[in-house]
């Protein structure tokens, strides 16, 4: 059972732009057409959850891009779109009762994404292995990944890689 990070970041620790706004991860050359790991890690993953606002934002792209279940987290969300209903559930509480009550239904690993879910995930030290990609822009401000956490949480680095002599990907473990 383990909970994991897959996500990309600015030089400066930025997730997504103040809006929301995702645009300059459109500008990452990609000659060889690499998906930088992602199928691999979507082998070992049961389950994502994220957050509202990841949520609508996945919505946009138009196809829904995921095979695995979806469990959005929130508060203020009451339905999902009827082509959504079999894949994606709406969840809310404590985030260790959460966790738990989903490794009981059989999901083990989880694919947490989305900036607050993963502050949260992480103030409450539920996060196992986040594997970190470092896009070479400075966005100045934005939706940080990280925030002020009341603990230290140690990792150890164990995998370091390079796409396309743009990217630099890290694997951390707890």
């Amino acid at each position: 059972m383990a909970n994991f990070i897959f996500i990309a970041t600015s030089i400066d620790g930025f997730i997504a732009t103040k809006n929301g706004g995702i645009d300059w991860l459109n500008d990452i050359p990609n000659p060889t057409n690499s998906d930088f790991g992602y199928s691999d890690f979507m082998e070992k993953i049961d389950a994502l959850v994220m957050g509202r606002n990841t949520f609508e934002k996945v919505q946009s792209f138009g196809e829904w891009p995921y095979s695995k279940k979806v469990f959005v987290l929130s508060r203020s969300l009451k339905t999902i779109p009827e082509k959504l209903k079999n894949k994606v559930e709406i969840i809310s509480g404590d985030l260790k009762s959460i966790v738990s009550k989903l490794n009981a239904k059989g999901y083990k690993n989880l694919y947490i994404d989305g900036g607050k879910v993963i502050q949260g995930f992480l103030a409450e030290n539920l996060i196992n292995e986040m594997v970190i990609t470092k896009v070479p822009i400075l966005l100045g401000d934005g939706i940080p990944l990280f925030t002020t956490l009341s603990n230290p949480i140690k990792f150890s680095k164990v995998e370091v890689k390079e796409y396309n002599n743009y990217l630099v990907q890290t694997r951390y473990i707890k």
